[in-house]
């Protein structure tokens, strides 16, 4: 099924795109392969970027929009990612970087669109883990930047993923968070032992 990729908000498109337009900005990235590349750069496949907080041992962990990320491609290949931010003043270029979440990224996209169900990507970043998942969300028409688990929603971890969880092997929402709540949650001493 075609994935349903949510519109990025304007404002931010045009922050990456005046950052590519800037010599300075992309000289000063580490991203060599975009300060390299060879004829015109485009940003696409915006994709927006949860941060998985507020998890405790009881209830569902919450969600809120951190901002969008773009892939920058040359031809058909892509070289770097551009991330922006929403500031007090409206959204704002974050940074350039490229990495391995890239090509796991397009990776598991590429697997998406082969799933019997329509879905909308979006990333999932769980700072506690230092862990990145592609977020299935099972209504293509929500808005991308509204937070909040269905119970059809798939969670795909991109490599790498931390030790004991599978990378690129799509998790039912409801049975990968308690795993991320386990690992990220804090131990709760008994009484009476160290702590």
């Amino acid at each position: 099924m075609p994935l349903h990729v949510p519109p990025a908000p304007a404002p931010a498109l045009r922050t990456v795109l005046t950052a590519l337009g800037s010599p300075t900005a992309v000289r000063e990235a580490p991203t060599p392969s975009l300060r390299t590349a060879q004829g015109p750069v485009a940003p696409e496949m915006p994709l927006p970027v949860h941060v998985l907080d507020g998890i405790a041992a009881e209830g569902t962990p919450a969600t809120r929009l951190a901002g969008w990320r773009f892939t920058i491609v040359s031809g058909d290949r892509a070289l770097a990612a551009a991330e922006t931010r929403l500031t007090p003043d409206g959204w704002a270029f974050a940074h350039f970087f490229e990495g391995p979440y890239i090509a796991s990224t397009e990776r598991a996209l590429r697997h998406a669109e082969t799933l019997p169900q329509a879905y909308q990507p979006r990333l999932l970043s769980v700072p506690g883990l230092y862990m990145l998942t592609l977020w299935l969300h099972a209504d293509c028409a929500a808005d991308g930047s509204a937070g909040g688990f269905k119970p059809a929603d798939l969670l795909v971890p991109l490599a790498p993923a931390p030790p004991g969880i599978a990378s690129h092997r799509p998790h039912p929402v409801a049975e990968l968070l308690p795993v991320l709540t386990r690992r990220v949650t804090p131990a709760v001493p008994l009484l009476g032992s160290p702590a």
